[in-house]
């Protein structure tokens, strides 16, 4: 990932960045690679990669401890948004756009090259920074020519890293490593096309685990991402 922004200071738009989401499970005997797949990618300065556990298997007699109803959720909506219905893990989202097997770089690398041909002219830039006890964000105007309807901000918390030993389930015995967990993602705001800004109170967006944070820029709130952003923040 990217260095962290010093606390305080304004950083200037960076370039495009692709955004990996890995759709995950504890429960899941073909996840392991996929999570040590994404941690390769997330080691790319241009490459924001992000693990969403999901509660998809947690009926079959291991719970996930880091899932969340919400990943699952927004896996289901990509499907929908997709228009194929294709729920599995390990799967990853790669710029909001194209679903593809996460155990498998290749096909990682050939979505990557997909989708940027299709966003090569509709990135928009975008950041954000922190500052006492707010949280400021700036997205930019759309690009030339391009109209857009909406777009979400998206605001995550993340946990770099974490080791769950497994007790129950088809990886019973294993300690599996998690890279960059989504502790929260929520919608803070809307864009139009303008250039905009917005601030949060930090302490809203505060969570014990939260080591760092990105900011995704999303048509609708499912659909291409157009823009993305990462920061430390402690």
């Amino acid at each position: 990932m990217p260095a962290q922004d010093a606390p305080g200071i304004n950083p200037s738009f960076g370039p495009p960045k692709d955004v990996l989401e890995l759709f995950t499970s504890q429960g899941c005997d073909t996840c392991p690679p996929a999570d040590q797949v994404l941690a390769k990618f997330a080691a790319r300065p241009n490459v924001i990669a992000i693990t969403l556990p999901v509660d998809i298997w947690d009926y079959l007699g291991w719970k996930d401890t880091l899932a969340s109803d919400k990943n699952s959720e927004r896996q289901r909506a990509y499907a929908k948004a997709r228009g194929d219905g294709a729920i599995y893990t390990p799967q990853v989202v790669v710029n909001g756009m194209i679903g593809v097997n996460g155990s498998n770089p290749g096909a990682i690398e050939e979505a990557i090259q997909v989708t940027n041909v299709a966003l090569k002219d509709a990135r928009v830039p975008i950041r954000f920074w922190h500052e006492r006890n707010s949280i400021k964000i700036e997205a930019g105007d759309a690009p030339a020519g391009l109209k857009y309807k909406e777009a979400t901000i998206w605001f995550a918390v993340v946990q770099k890293r974490a080791e769950v030993p497994i007790e129950r389930g088809d990886n019973k015995g294993k300690t599996l490593t998690y890279t960059n967990i989504v502790r929260e993602m929520l919608p803070v705001g809307s864009w139009n096309g303008k250039a905009m800004s917005l601030q949060l109170a930090r302490t809203a967006v505060m969570r014990p685990e939260t080591e760092a944070a990105i900011i995704l820029l999303q048509e609708g709130k499912a659909g291409p991402i157009i823009g993305a952003a990462w920061t430390g923040l402690w």
